[in-house]
């Protein structure tokens, strides 16, 4: 566990560790000595690198380098205090397990809101049901950020799904509607460039890092990893925000109608945003003992 006395700013954290403790080991980060997280992430996923198999990353706040070397410049200020901790989900010692984590001891305005980061999972997805990101939330700030693995479970094109912003009482339609989920990630026509083929790209604030895929271009079980920063264009609220996504797709044999395909994906997600607090919290989904990172 580390702890540092405020008020002040988490400006970067650097830190490696084998793959296959990135989903195993999960995130928490507290602000000012609350009870409930603000970060709870699983570790490779926080660092947009969900499938355990390496990724580099070129993006402004989310950095990964060879071989595994995990970096944030998510600015996280705090008050009082900040508390770090890793809970280890295996049964065995984790080891080789390196950090370094930059702060700076400076005041805080009071207007200043604070950094959180959320995970959540649909492993498969049911059938027809929409995918939540982000719900629950109150109060006032703003969205800076989707990450998101996807193991599709079907043939065909799985990315027709738009993502929905509902925000300050907006139920029933939402504030904000996308047009596809490569639309939403900074892509077109269904990643695919050369023809065949998907096309991974890494930029500041846009990218498709990640893609394994086992045969062709729209063969089942293909896993992808992709990531969107609002830092030039963040979503505001000012008193709740709920973030959902549709799990639609074409199958081969319905393209000539373009008639759509619900799908029982695995979509795992990483959300952040900043906001005042209290937050509510996220509701605790592990229950293996925490560790502390040493």
């Amino acid at each position: 566990m580390l702890k540092f006395e405020g008020p002040g700013a988490i400006q970067h954290i650097w830190l490696t560790v084998r793959p296959d403790y990135w989903r195993c080991l999960i995130l928490r980060v507290y602000w000012d000595g609350e009870e409930s997280p603000s970060v709870e992430v699983p570790l490779g996923d926080f660092f947009c690198n969900g499938w355990g198999k390496r990724c580099n990353v070129n993006s402004l706040p989310i950095s990964v380098n060879p071989a595994g070397g995990f970096n944030s410049y998510w600015e996280m200020p705090f008050r009082k205090s900040a508390r770090i901790t890793l809970e280890n989900l295996l049964s065995q010692e984790v080891r080789s397990f390196y950090y370094q984590i930059d702060y700076a001891l400076t005041d805080v305005p009071d207007d200043l809101a604070y950094f959180h980061a959320q995970w959540r999972r649909a492993n498969p997805m049911l059938y027809g049901e929409v995918y939540t990101l982000l719900d629950k939330v109150k109060g006032m700030g703003h969205y800076v950020g989707t990450y998101m693995a996807r193991g599709v479970n079907n043939n065909g094109w799985w990315g027709e799904g738009e993502i929905k912003f509902y925000m300050d009482g907006d139920k029933e339609w939402p504030t904000i509607c996308g047009t596809g989920t490569e639309d939403y990630f900074g892509g077109a026509w269904n990643f695919e460039h050369p023809k065949g083929e998907y096309g991974s790209y890494t930029t500041p604030f846009l990218g498709l890092p990640q893609v394994i895929k086992p045969d062709g271009l729209y063969r089942s079980q293909q896993r992808f990893g992709m990531y969107r920063w609002h830092v030039l264009d963040p979503i505001r609220f000012r008193q709740d925000l709920r973030i959902t996504l549709q799990a639609i797709g074409w199958a081969n044999q319905l393209w000539d109608e373009r008639r759509y395909l619900p799908l029982q994906d695995d979509i795992a997600s990483t959300v952040y945003w900043y906001q005042t607090e209290p937050h509510v919290p996220f509701g605790r989904v592990y229950s293996i003992r925490e560790v502390e990172v040493t």
